[in-house]
């Protein structure tokens, strides 16, 4: 089933989302519907908080995405399509460069965004067996985005200063839903009215 994408200016997305169990109500549910939704709004990843719900969980696909020889970012050939529960970001290591980074909630906005080119990761699956891996490239940065959505960061709190002030008013547009795009979105300050 595909679900209404939260936008941004929803306070589920600056909470710190909580841990779930395997007894977390109809989760596999929870989860199909999850990749319906993202690749029905054509995205790589798409985190609880983005649903409306404060758990600690999200989906990657980056195996949807090939590399573009004019492109500086390191995109990993195979690319990766996993469920991350409970995650827990345990290292970033390897040279920081920015990236061209959009979002879902925030339609129609793109920033560069400078992160780590390495991260480590513990995780539960969607069987609930426990992971320690570490992704380099397209997606380390993909899964460091939605991760920061189960913290309550949104990639424009990476922004400068300056470039935070250029956005702000597009931002203000998307609290308000004066914004139309091709999937479903959820507009909290609508839902006040």
């Amino acid at each position: 089933m595909i679900l209404p994408i939260t936008a941004y200016g929803t306070p589920v997305l600056r909470q710190m989302a909580e841990n779930i169990t395997a007894d977390y109500p109809q989760l596999s549910t929870l989860i199909a519907s999850m990749w319906d939704t993202m690749y029905h709004a054509k995205g790589v990843g798409l985190a609880a908080p983005q649903v409306g719900l404060s758990i600690r969980l999200f989906v990657v696909d980056t195996e949807q995405i090939k590399p573009d020889d004019d492109d500086d970012e390191p995109i990993d050939e195979a690319g990766i399509k996993k469920v991350f529960i409970n995650a827990q970001l345990l290292d970033k290591t390897g040279k920081k460069y920015a990236y061209n980074e959009g979002c879902l909630s925030i339609p129609f906005v793109r920033e560069d965004v400078t992160r780590p080119e390495t991260i480590t990761l513990q995780y539960l699956d969607e069987n609930f067996n426990e992971h320690t891996e570490t992704y380099s490239g397209f997606a380390a940065r993909v899964i460091q985005h939605e991760y920061d959505h189960i913290d309550g960061i949104l990639f424009t709190d990476h922004l400068s200063a300056l470039k935070k002030q250029l956005v702000k008013r597009k931002l203000d547009k998307i609290a308000k839903g004066e914004v139309r795009t091709d999937y479903r979105m959820s507009f909290y300050n609508l839902k006040k009215r």
